[in-house]
């Protein structure tokens, strides 16, 4: 669905008395990841962020994160947030205990109000559907861009074993591998996505700056001439919980199965490193979704990006 066009410019709502704001630091990693993780449970009764998300992100040389995020605090406690990465990727969360009170339709015009500063043609944010934040968003014009899933590998199911074709390898990244790496994920991102390439510098930040981040994490199957022809980035959470963060075949080398070849290969090992659950995400956008429950994998949570149109 497209989004809808805001148009408005109205003066910012008011906050409740007593609040302040601020622009985040990257030494708010924890409180962020705290309050976010407060909202996730009260509203899909998980926590699905971790902390070393935020760092990883805020570690790219391209994210300004002091001009593009807000805190709102009740005293010394962090009681929402939001920040702009990118053209218009927004993320924002309310403290459930603050819930009600304007906040969170406070931080939607801020994010409207940056976005048009930075010449953003859209914002929009991934929410829970059906949560506090999708009814909010829905009611103050965001429509659906497109729908996302959570899916996991039910405990002790196997997903069964892909055969490489003659002359392929699956095996961990190298340095040298990066940069090829990194434009397999970004080409096949980008058929469907539509924003700027990632900066290389970015790319490799996020990986290095992550906390835990360990070489196995990035995966490659390469060719009979030693090209990096698919990639699939896992991560390992500190639950025990394998996720894997990006997948991609080349477009030229696909319907050989590497990709099924790299989940196998990425569960595999991190079950060997202690992972007791495996996860990803996909959206409406790909048309991924049947060959993840092909292989056994069930969704488990369902979110939705809404966004409006800046005038």
């Amino acid at each position: 669905m497209t989004s809808t066009t805001d148009t408005t410019l109205d003066p910012a709502p008011a906050l409740p008395a007593g609040l302040t704001t601020r622009p985040l630091e990257r030494g708010d990693s924890r409180i962020v990841f705290e309050l976010i993780a407060a909202q996730e449970q009260a509203d899909i009764g998980s926590v699905e962020i971790e902390e070393a998300d935020l760092v990883g992100d805020w570690a790219k040389p391209s994210h300004d994160l002091g001009a593009r995020s807000v805190a709102v605090l009740d005293g010394d406690v962090l009681v929402g947030y939001a920040e702009l990465s990118g053209v218009d990727r927004a993320d924002a969360a309310v403290l459930p205990s603050h819930r009600d009170r304007g906040i969170g339709t406070w931080l939607a015009w801020w994010l409207r109000d940056l976005g048009r500063r930075l010449g953003s043609p859209v914002v929009g944010m991934p929410v829970p559907e059906g949560s506090p934040g999708d009814r909010l968003l829905a009611a103050l014009g965001y429509e659906v861009r497109w729908t996302s899933w959570v899916l996991q590998l039910p405990p002790g199911a196997e997903i069964a074993p892909r055969e490489l074709p003659e002359g392929y390898a699956v095996r961990t990244a190298t340095e040298a591998d990066l940069r090829a790496a990194h434009d397999v994920l970004e080409d096949a991102f980008l058929e469907w996505s539509v924003r700027d390439r990632e900066p290389f510098d970015d790319f490799r930040a996020s990986l290095e700056g992550r906390p835990g981040f360990e070489p196995w994490n990035l995966r490659v199957v390469t060719d009979h001439t030693g090209a990096v022809v698919g990639v699939a980035l896992v991560h390992l959470t500190d639950t025990g919980v394998a996720y894997v963060a990006r997948l991609a075949v080349r477009r030229d080398q696909r319907g050989r199965g590497l990709a099924q070849v790299l989940l196998v290969d990425s569960f595999r090992l991190a079950r060997e490193h202690g992972a007791g659950v495996s996860e990803l995400s996909t959206d409406s956008r790909t048309g991924a979704l049947g060959l993840y429950e092909k292989v056994g994998m069930r969704p488990t949570a369902t979110w939705v990006n809404r966004a409006v149109r800046l005038g």
